[in-house]
């Protein structure tokens, strides 16, 4: 199939590395199923992938939400017939604060997004592309998810959670012709990022920087195409060293 013809749904597409990796695929010719929570992050994300002559729709979806992931693969299902491609990339950060200072709230809210979330977009994305026997799935982890984050104990419990979501599973579905791999960003540019004091050269790792949302978008449409058709369960970091 030519990647023209390649159905991509990309979570948390209104902003940050969602709404880079929503462009880049465009650009390259996919179709875009754009999903955010916020309607006008997400409606400004479509208007900048038609603005480079690119085809997609947005969906507002609350990915934490069974009924609401459902209607967003179905629809997707419905309008183009398949889902070729999943970047399942929306989540949150939450506040840093030690352990025994972190509400059950936002304990909850940080699983809720990043891990159930994660959990129901497979669940749903996999029953489609399990009867096409194809299909290509990026998780959105964290170098959180591979190492210890003090002061973000929820948030670093959630992305390991989809790393082991991930590997789980890369192994039941390969034999299907379904690849699913994570990445793993470091530090990187972004409105939830914004308010966070990200100067501190032992948080950056050895480049001494954060990343942009573009770069960490490039690793992700690596993932996605043909060229990494041997990539499965592969969990990559793409933090500048952090994590080495």
């Amino acid at each position: 199939m030519s990647i023209t013809n390649r159905v991509a749904i990309i979570t948390g597409a209104g902003s940050g590395i969602g709404r880079a990796a929503s462009l880049k695929l465009s650009k390259q010719g996919m179709i875009v199923a754009l999903v955010d929570y916020n309607s006008e992050a997400g409606e400004e994300t479509l208007r900048l992938v038609e603005e480079q002559e690119g085809k997609g729709i947005f969906i507002r979806a609350d990915v934490s939400n069974s009924k609401d992931v459902q209607n967003y693969v179905s629809k997707v299902k419905e309008e183009f017939g398949r889902i070729d491609v999943f970047f399942n990339n929306a989540g949150v950060m939450g506040s840093f604060s030690p352990l025994a200072e972190l509400s059950e709230e936002m304990f909850d809210q940080l699983l809720a997004v990043n891990l159930k979330g994660a959990f129901l977009g497979l669940k749903y994305v996999l029953k489609v592309m399990e009867e096409q026997q194809s299909g290509v799935i990026v998780n959105t982890a964290s170098s959180a998810g591979v190492q210890s984050t003090p002061y973000l104990s929820g948030y670093s419990a959630s992305k390991h959670g989809v790393v082991g979501l991930t590997k789980t599973a890369a192994a039941e579905y390969g034999q299907l012709g379904i690849r699913i791999n994570a990445v793993c960003p470091g530090g990187v540019r972004t409105n939830m990022t914004k308010d966070l004091d990200m100067s501190d050269p032992i948080q950056n790792g050895p480049l001494r920087r954060t990343a942009t949302p573009e770069e960490i978008a490039n690793v992700v449409c690596f993932l996605v195409s043909d060229e990494a058709s041997y990539m499965n369960g592969s969990i990559v970091t793409v933090d500048g060293g952090l994590t080495a």
